[in-house]
């Protein structure tokens, strides 16, 4: 009974604030970027809650439940990402756009803008596929009778009602609370669960000595595939820029990076660990939900619940997160460019609205096709962070990059990572042949082509 009273304060609390932010949107902006008004403290929580969902709690937990501490290979891309993220998270904010793409259009042209929101929308309805089955595991744990398929139409139904009704500052002020929440109880449940587990000499015992080495039972070459898809998709992550272009100022994302990084390292290391412990508890045959079935049967009720709560909120948050980020990009890069220039800001508004309900149906379609979390994760992954990275990094440290160059780069990196997947290359493998293509593309064809203009640079090198 518990478990459900929690996720009601849950659903009741995001409802809540998503009715009374959706009061507020007037505009384009105030639904896209929040009005521009976001102080670094929501910026952390809501930076900390869309990169932690279903990718940390279920692809993270299922790859700490096959292979044990070898697992942080994958978050520790993250955090090399963010090193990278603090030298330009300022001038992102200074360049105050609202998409990725639009950086690019500045940068290079159309074209190159056009081939990053397809490549963009891909990943992004991918990452929101994988939130609905995830959500679906965590109703059937707390509902034993609700099947998962029938789980993931109430989350699908529930995340795509929620992301229309108020944009960006919905988002941000439920992360909010998402963020803080999850991390206090993630803190407080790892001593928990480890006192209840019997020590640590307990589970050494239980599990292989592999789950506590470097590698483990994974090559250097397995744990690098894992590694390099999560930093180029952080680097890149429009949903981060999207944060940014909406902090209240250039300050305001400085300081957010800060308080991200101390979030993601400590949050995503105790995620793991509390896996780990959990596998040497509870054996499943959906290792992806070894996260939420440790904190149904491994915690005392009250903390138990407060978990699992927590962990259903992360997955709301980030499935709302990865749904509005390419709905983004069809209004401002599609919609508003190429089928209705003039359209009014309600006009707008209401087509902001469909789209993301017809990506969100579609999210749900992609749900049904596929079982791991994890490889379909590691794919999302990887086919942003080669399409869409490499040409974003240059935008802010690579003068010498051309146009040709870019949109070569964009195009290598989705053509090559979804010919692995057509031909099911090891989702593991997959990025070293795309991010070679993509990486290659753009510098040899930028040297092969003449160098963009002063005039081209100036507002990006000032």
């Amino acid at each position: 009974m518990i478990y459900v009273v929690v996720i009601a304060i849950v659903v009741l609390a995001l409802l809540a604030t998503a009715i009374y932010k959706s009061l507020a949107v007037r505009n384009r902006a105030d639904f896209l970027v929040a009005g521009r008004k976001l102080a670094w403290p929501v910026l952390v929580f809501t930076l900390l809650s869309s990169w932690i969902g279903a990718g940390s709690l279920f692809a993270g937990g299922e790859n700490a439940y096959r292979n044990g501490f070898a697992a942080l290979w994958q978050p520790a891309g993250g955090w090399l990402g963010l090193v990278v993220i603090w030298f330009i998270a300022g001038r992102a904010r200074r360049f105050a756009q609202f998409t990725v793409p639009d950086l690019l259009e500045a940068r290079y042209n159309t074209v190159a803008r056009v081939m990053a929101t397809v490549a963009i929308v891909i990943a992004y309805t991918v990452i929101t596929s994988y939130q609905f089955k995830g959500g679906g595991d965590v109703l059937h744990l707390i509902f034993p009778g609700l099947d998962r398929r029938n789980g993931m139409y109430i989350i699908a139904a529930f995340v795509i009602i929620f992301t229309a009704a108020a944009g960006m500052a919905s988002i941000a002020y439920t992360d909010l609370i998402i963020g803080s929440m999850v991390t206090v109880i993630v803190v407080i449940a790892v001593p928990v669960l480890l006192t209840r587990a019997g020590g640590w000499g307990h589970v050494r015992a239980a599990l292989p000595a592999t789950h506590f080495q470097v590698l483990g039972n994974v090559t250097l070459w397995q744990a690098l595939g894992w590694l390099i898809p999560t930093m180029l998709l952080l680097v890149g992550n429009q949903s981060m820029y999207q944060k940014f272009f909406s902090a209240r100022s250039e300050r305001d994302a400085r300081y957010a990076v800060y308080g991200w990084i101390a979030g993601t390292l400590l949050l995503e290391t105790l995620l793991i660990t509390l896996a780990v412990i959990g596998s040497s508890v509870f054996h499943t045959e959906n290792p992806r939900e070894i996260i939420p079935l440790t904190a149904r049967e491994g915690l005392p009720a009250l903390l138990g619940a407060l978990l699992l709560g927590g962990v259903f909120a992360k997955v709301i948050s980030t499935a709302n997160n990865y749904l509005f980020s390419p709905a983004t990009n069809l209004i401002q890069d599609v919609y508003l460019r190429f089928i209705d220039r003039h359209a009014s800001e309600k006009r707008t508004l209401i087509a902001s609205r469909v789209i993301v309900v017809l990506l969100g149906v579609f999210a749900f379609l992609l749900a049904t096709q596929f079982e791991s979390v994890l490889n379909a994760a590691v794919y999302a992954y990887t086919i942003y962070g080669t399409a869409v990275t490499p040409a974003v990094l240059a935008v802010f440290l690579w003068k010498r990059a051309t146009t040709a160059g870019a949109i070569t780069s964009i195009v290598a990196g989705t053509v090559v990572t979804l010919a692995c997947n057509v031909f099911q290359y090891p989702a593991d493998q997959a990025v070293y042949p795309a991010v070679a293509a993509s990486v290659v593309c753009l510098i040899a064809v930028s040297y092969l082509t003449p160098p963009p203009s002063p005039a081209k640079m100036k507002g990006f090198y000032e």
